[in-house]
């Protein structure tokens, strides 16, 4: 039997984290995963990242994959790929089915870094093909190139719902609706907005009644729930689709914890049967420790530091780091994962309805129930400036843990302080050079460069743009407006691309200047596009 000072289950984010924190304090580490690739969600994850630059903001998140599994090589984690561990047993002893070979392993410390699985609803025609998971189309698209279908409904709008709905359209399929049982948005709204102003319709207070077809899916019909989520007769809705995406929440894959006879409890706000824990993700299982989703969901970039958490405590417990030490990165990783828990979208707030921000200001309706930022509500936000030449439009209205446009700025026109949550602002003697490094590096695609008014009667709108191909200088097309309506005719002065802005696009659009506080999108003519 091999035996190891930590055996981490799990090659996510989380357990990788929690691999290298202990590797690099001397530690024998191994990692098994059931999966061909490590890495866990994040080579599934195109976007960029939020949170500060310590959390890796505005990084995409397949690049962080990158950067973990680079930094677990040079710190000598060995990595155990399609091991599936079924079994947890006294005395640290695990069971691995590694091929059709079964291995018992020993660790002196094990860390549960399992994550989560997708949940799933059942309605009429669900186990037709052609309904997937959030997670099964980013596999197939992120992983092996593989379009999950030409038309999608997508039922959740929590944050994989959301970033999936807009994945799902940058590798070319048409997203019909986004449909929620819940009566608001339950993901960031900038992460709806960029979907809104693509032109894909919220259905909110709507699920599905069933998916149609007879081998395969052809269409789906939705209809609107009460509050005790019954169907209201005469309120449903057809929609010709080959794909329903279902993104309705995770749970954590407790089992193993559970088998070996943790102490458990069932805790709605963190997604269902979740080990008790105390300091550094302890479990009552001495020596065992957790991190990640398996201890309750949350986002990647907390989940790594969790992962950093559980590792240090595993050093710690053997003796390979001594206590002033351990106290002192203590310190340090949860004062970082205190700021990401911070906001509107905090742990604490969870199953909350939030009215206003942190600054007193009304939060917008329309983004709750629509998708979209009205034109009298933006009106509000620190952020939405009128000035004379280029200068930066903030659209980020709730207050999310994220500052890399205050970060990037070479000017500093913008901040947000040091209260990473604030909603930001637009300083005012700082003179914008147009740059763009805003634009690009916001996560939440929010931010826009605007020139009022050239002179001519028209104005330039700078917009983020992640879409191929890329319409070429003089393409005529249709400025959208922040709900996707047709606003304007649009020609494209420029198109901007750079290895700072790490694949985001800068897309320069010139309308009557009447608009230029209202397009937010451009759609190239077809004609044009082909």
């Amino acid at each position: 039997m091999k035996r190891y000072d930590l055996v981490v289950v799990g090659a996510g984010p989380s357990g990788l984290s929690a691999a290298i924190e202990a590797a690099g304090r001397g530690m024998h580490v191994i990692v098994f995963d059931e999966n061909e690739k490590p890495g866990g969600q994040l080579f599934k994850q195109i976007h960029k990242f939020f949170g500060s630059k310590e959390h890796k903001a505005r990084v995409r998140g397949f690049r962080i994959g990158q950067e973990l599994l680079e930094e677990a090589g040079r710190t000598g984690v060995e990595v155990c790929l399609r091991a599936t561990v079924i079994g947890l047993y006294q005395d640290h002893e695990l069971v691995v089915r590694i091929g059709d070979a079964i291995e018992h392993v020993k660790g002196d410390t094990i860390i549960i870094a399992t994550g989560a699985s997708e949940n799933m609803v059942t309605f009429e025609g669900w186990t037709l093909p052609g309904v997937i998971g959030a997670g099964a189309a980013q596999t197939l698209m992120n992983l092996h190139g593989v379009l999950p279908g030409k038309r999608v409904l997508m039922l959740g709008s929590g944050n994989v719902g959301l970033v999936v709905s807009y994945q799902l359209m940058q590798c070319g399929c048409e997203v019909a609706a986004v449909a929620d049982a819940a009566p608001h948005i339950g993901g960031y709204g900038v992460h709806a907005a960029k979907i809104a102003r693509c032109g894909v319709p919220f259905y909110l207070s709507h699920t599905i009644k069933k998916a149609e077809g007879t081998d395969h899916v052809t269409g789906v019909e939705i209809a609107q729930v009460d509050e005790h989520f019954q169907f209201i007769p005469g309120t449903e809705k057809h929609f010709d689709v080959d794909t329903i995406c279902i993104a309705v929440g995770l749970s954590p894959m407790s089992q193993l914890l559970k088998m070996a006879g943790a102490r458990m409890a069932d805790d709605p706000k963190k997604g269902g049967q979740v080990p008790v824990c105390g300091r550094f993700g302890a479990t009552s299982l001495p020596g065992v420790f957790t991190a990640g989703d398996v201890a309750g969901i949350e986002e990647a970039s907390s989940a790594m530091i969790e992962g950093r958490m559980a590792g240090a405590a595993a050093a710690a417990y053997l003796g390979f780091m001594n206590e002033d030490a351990c106290e002192k990165r203590e310190k340090q990783l949860t004062d970082s994962l205190s700021e990401l828990r911070q906001g509107m979208f905090a742990p604490q707030n969870k199953g909350k309805q939030l009215t206003v921000t942190d600054e007193g200001i009304p939060l917008s309706k329309t983004l709750l129930t629509k998708g979209y930022v009205s034109d009298e509500e933006i009106e509000a936000f620190p952020g939405f400036t009128h000035r004379v030449g280029v200068h930066p439009v903030i659209e980020c209205t709730q207050n999310i843990p994220c500052n890399p446009c205050q970060d990037v700025c070479p000017k500093n026109c913008i901040s947000i302080g040091d209260q990473i949550t604030a909603l930001p602002k637009v300083a005012g003697g700082a003179e914008c050079v147009g740059c763009g490094m805003c634009v690009a590096s916001c996560s939440g695609q929010a931010i826009f460069l605007v020139d009022e008014d050239k002179g001519d009667g028209t104005a330039e709108v700078t917009i983020p743009y992640e879409f191929l191909p890329l319409p070429a200088q003089g393409t005529v097309g249709t400025a959208l407006s922040r709900s996707g309506q047709p606003l304007c005719r649009a020609s494209v002065v420029q198109i901007r691309s750079g290895k700072a802005f790490d694949k985001t696009n800068l897309l320069t659009m010139s309308v009557p200047k009447e608009f230029a506080m209202r397009a937010r999108f451009f759609r190239a003519d077809k004609e044009a596009a082909k």
